[in-house]
C-alpha cells in the first residue's frame, strides 16, 4: 500500500507524525508537501493528494489542515474521492467499513498526535465491508456523473 500525505501549514507538525507511523508500519508513502509552518491555501495539497489517489499513483490518502473541514471539501470536489473527516476512532473505522473513504481527514489543531495515530492506523487496517455498502457507493457516482454534466 501507498499511501500521499499532505497538509498545510496548520497540519505540518501532525503530518510529521504521521509519516512517522507510517514508516513503522512499512507502509510506503509520498509527502505531497507542505513542509513549513509558513501560511499556505490547504486547497493545493488536498488537490495534489486527491490527484495522486484517483491517478493510482496512491492507493488513498491523508490529508491534515487545521479543522479538517477545508481539506476535506477541497477533496471531496473530486469525483471518485471519498474523504473523510475522522477525529475520533469510531469514524475512523466505519469510514472504511461503510464508506471505503479513499482520503483520510484529520483536523490538525483538533485531534492530539496520540489520537491522530490511533485513528490512522485504524483507518489504515480496516477493510471496506462491501455488500450492500458497494451499492450505495454506486449510487454516490450516479450522483457525481449527472453533476459533471451539469
Amino acid at each position: 500500500m501507498t499511501i500521499a500525505i499532505g497538509s498545510d501549514h496548520a497540519g505540518v507538525e501532525l503530518k510529521e507524525e504521521l509519516i512517522s507511523l507510517l514508516k513503522e508500519m512499512g507502509i510506503e508513502y509520498a509527502d505531497m508537501g507542505t513542509s513549513s509552518p509558513a501560511s499556505v491555501d490547504y486547497p493545493d495539497f488536498g488537490e495534489l493528494v486527491s490527484e495522486a489517489v484517483l491517478k493510482g499513483e496512491a492507493d488513498r490518502g491523508i490529508l491534515i489542515c487545521g479543522t479538517g473541514i477545508g481539506m476535506s471539501i477541497a477533496a471531496n470536489k473530486f469525483p471518485g474521492i471519498r474523504a473523510s473527516l475522522c477525529n475520533d476512532l469510531f469514524t475512523a473505522k466505519m469510514s472504511r467499513l461503510h464508506n471505503d473513504a479513499n482520503i483520510l481527514v484529520i483536523g490538525g489543531r483538533i485531534v492530539g498526535q496520540g489520537l491522530a495515530r490511533e485513528i490512522a492506523k485504524v483507518w489504515l487496517e480496516t477493510p471496506f465491508d462491501g455488500g450492500r455498502h458497494l451499492d450505495r457507493l454506486r449510487k454516490i457516482t450516479v450522483i457525481e456523473k449527472k453533476t459533471k454534466r451539469q
